[in-house]
């Protein structure tokens, strides 16, 4: 059994909050839960009003004295057994690791999203996912593309840290493991060059595991931000041939709101609901049929579908990068095409025409729940990966 650990926990928040922050707080709390003393290093986000401090920000993005001064600090001060960091973009920067070796304290570096070869971090590009920058020394697809904030020169800014960091062997050298969310992930990182033994898996998970659902209901349910990425627009064309068949209720806000909302009111079955409570949420699921996953981005670990699982739901998804590892096709949920509503219509059809295949679906839902994403499970794979990084 490993003796109580002292954590150091690092996180850049963002403008947006998002998953990131909430999986940085259940991580504290799992860890703290078990009588770990988690130390939390975190950086509020940063905005520039004119040209010489967004340049200043840039220069801060790939190596911040600032922060590599302030994290040694606090190193010498708690004396921690590990470091494990979940963002050190943009404000902290990869100066952080070096602040680490300096220390002599091991790295535990969580990957949420695809930013160590892709410049916007979601391999998404007009539509459609998007490889190019994967493999390459610089991403100069990312650049002329203007994949970051849509402009060129932020996008550089991007592709040079992670062009410096590879030539100062950053990601080979300082990081003693990475931690991915899913076998997709690991598998995409691993072609971009970080090294094989040092890369693992280990899933999000649920905090409190919620009862699982009947599905009395009768309905179809989106969870998610309404943004193109996430497949919304698809998911309303398949609806235009299901219709009442079997109702759809969305649940989110985002860029595309009134659109939805538009979209919503002319198309039979379909109601927008807005922003919901985790609450709301959890009780949308216990009540829904399937859930609709239509995303068209590799997505990092949706928490959406580790939710649904728990609450024996079912899942419709795209038959695309973290989707298609983390539902199984006729066991957990069903695959469809991505970007295609008339095989997400079939996929839908197929749970309105066989509801006593449903049920098993259910069982097996929350079962790949209880053996991979419990608060228990996640605790046990974290502290193996601190044990072995400890031990070196």
């Amino acid at each position: 059994m490993i003796p109580p650990l002292t954590i150091v926990s690092v996180f850049n928040r963002y403008r947006q909050a998002g998953g990131e922050d909430g999986v940085f707080a259940a991580e504290t709390a799992l860890l703290e839960q078990h009588g770990h003393r988690v130390v939390p290093v975190v950086a509020e986000p940063t905005t520039a009003s004119n040209q010489r401090e967004r340049v200043q920000l840039a220069l801060q993005a790939i190596w911040s004295r600032d922060w590599r001064r302030r994290l040694a600090a606090t190193l010498r001060a708690e004396r921690p057994d590990v470091v494990h960091i979940h963002n050190w973009f943009p404000s902290m920067s990869p100066a952080v690791y070096y602040a680490c070796r300096d220390a002599r304290i091991p790295v535990v570096q969580t990957l949420h999203n695809y930013r160590l070869f892709c410049p916007a971090a979601i391999c998404y590009r007009d539509d459609r996912a998007c490889e190019d920058c994967l493999g390459r020394s610089v991403a100069w697809p990312g650049i002329r593309h203007a994949c970051y904030h849509n402009s060129r020169v932020q996008t550089a800014g991007v592709a040079a840290i992670q062009t410096v960091h590879r030539l100062l062997g950053t990601w080979q050298n300082r990081v003693a493991a990475y931690i991915c969310l899913t076998e997709f992930a690991r598998s995409k990182l691993i072609q971009a060059g970080l090294p094989s033994s040092r890369v693992k898996v280990k899933p999000n998970f649920v905090q409190i595991a919620p009862t699982p659902g009947t599905g009395a209901g009768g309905f179809a349910l989106f969870v998610g931000r309404l943004t193109p990425e996430k497949g919304i627009l698809t998911l309303l064309q398949a609806w235009r041939s299901i219709g009442a068949r079997l109702p759809l209720r969305i649940a989110g806000t985002g860029p595309l709101t009134d659109e939805v909302r538009r979209q919503a009111a002319a198309i039979t079955g379909v109601e927008y609901l807005g922003q919901q409570t985790p609450a709301q949420v959890l009780a949308l699921m216990q009540a829904a049929t399937v859930l609709v996953f239509p995303s068209q981005w590799y997505e990092g670990f949706p928490l959406t579908i580790a939710e649904s699982l728990a609450c024996g739901l079912p899942v419709v998804a795209a038959r695309l990068g973290a989707m298609e590892s983390l539902i199984e096709h006729g066991r957990t949920g069903r695959h469809f095409t991505p970007g295609d509503p008339a095989d997400l219509a079939a996929q839908v059809n197929w749970f309105i025409e066989q509801p006593a295949a449903v049920a098993a679906l259910r069982r097996a839902a929350r079962a790949e729940f209880e053996q991979h994403y419990t608060a228990k499970r996640n605790y046990e794979l974290l502290l193996n990966i601190y044990d072995q990084v400890c031990a070196v």
